[in-house]
């Protein structure tokens, strides 16, 4: 599942495009039903559709799952750093009120604190010895006391970031069957889409939109790149021996079933099946430019249709004259093929990057 938002370019040339011979353009009827729709009367697009976004949401939360248990299993080491310091600082004073306690035996220590001042020199001398050894003695004891409390408050926290870990990395691990459980429904569901899809260009007539139930976006932008989320393959006017002439747009290397998005508002000229681009859909923009997606799993509009940027048009797939899922983009100046300009310079001119 690609999540990264910025593309990475790579050498793949998927895209198959016949450029000496125009595809054959069979618009959309009305009354061919739903197409793939099953028992339930949901069609295998929509059900694409909702996988894909759900696969989406539970790799987001996944791997927020495991941002936060890397954050505990941080803290529990933090944690057991803190904890041996401070065990050893116990053992360092304990050290120390050894050699006090041996100090106080070898000067005497275990002799009568009287008969010591009537045999000493200087019997001032050694009151004050003996009350800087106890106030030594005590901070000692004080010292290992709170070292002592410190550690065991350490321990305490240590055990508890322990358990907190627990139940994180059990979470994450819930969270990845779920999403391993999305993701084989999405794969099997793919197949079954492209399979329909493959269908429908065999025979050169499409089956109609599959309505996509998409979330409402806040963006006000007048141009949208036609996916969220690719990788670019194959640029434009690039040679390859699976096209004759040169390559006449833009290639986009996603998953089938990725939700494919007009790139600005317009008018649907063509929803074709059948040729060399497999399902595609021709887009008419109000400044008089076209734009073209290609090798098309389903169509998500009608011909005639208005749509706004960012509206999903299509679902990505592999049809028609493909070598592998993508999406095959072009900029036209008439909807037809060998009008096309560079899509990526076009779109760079309204403020997309690609």
């Amino acid at each position: 599942m690609r999540l990264s938002r910025r593309p990475l370019v790579v050498p793949v040339l998927l895209c198959a495009v016949v450029a000496l011979s125009a595809p054959r353009s069979v618009a959309a009827e009305e009354g061919d039903g739903n197409p793939g729709a099953g028992p339930d009367g949901h069609s295998v697009g929509a059900d694409v559709a909702r996988l894909y976004e759900e696969a989406q949401t539970a790799a987001l939360r996944y791997e927020a799952g495991q941002r936060a248990a890397d954050v505990q299993r941080a803290r529990v080491a933090r944690l057991d750093r803190l904890l041996t310091k401070e065990q050893g600082q116990v053992a360092v004073l304990h050290k120390d009120l050894g050699r006090m306690a041996g100090a106080q035996y070898r000067t005497g220590g275990g002799m009568p604190l009287t008969a010591r001042l009537l045999l000493a020199d200087d019997p001032d001398e050694l009151l004050r010895g003996r009350r800087l050894l106890g106030q030594a003695d005590l901070a000692v004891t004080n010292a290992v006391d709170r070292t002592r409390r410190a550690a065991a408050r350490l321990d305490t926290a240590r055990r508890s970031a322990e358990r907190a870990r627990g139940v994180l990395d059990r979470h994450t691990a819930r969270l990845a069957s779920l999403k391993r459980g999305i993701e084989e429904k999405l794969e099997t569901a793919r197949w079954t889409l492209q399979g329909e899809a493959d269908q429908s260009v065999a025979a050169g007539r499409c089956r109609g939109a599959v309505r996509l139930a998409r979330p409402k976006s806040s963006s006000t932008r007048a141009w949208v790149s036609p996916l969220e989320t690719y990788d670019l393959s194959a640029g434009f006017d690039s040679a390859g021996e699976r096209w004759a002439g040169r390559h006449t747009g833009q290639d986009f290397a996603v998953d089938i079933g990725a939700p494919v998005r007009s790139v600005g508002a317009g008018r649907v000229e063509r929803v074709a099946c059948g040729g060399g681009f497999g399902i595609e859909v021709v887009v008419r923009h109000e400044d008089g430019y076209y734009t073209q997606y290609a090798h098309l799993a389903s169509a998500a509009v009608d011909q005639g249709e208005r749509v706004r940027a960012g509206q999903w048009v299509g679902q990505a797939g592999t049809t028609g004259n493909s070598s592998g899922p993508h999406l095959h983009f072009e900029a036209r100046v008439t909807p037809d093929l060998g009008s096309g300009v560079d899509p990526v310079k076009w779109l760079a001119e309204r403020g997309v990057d690609l």
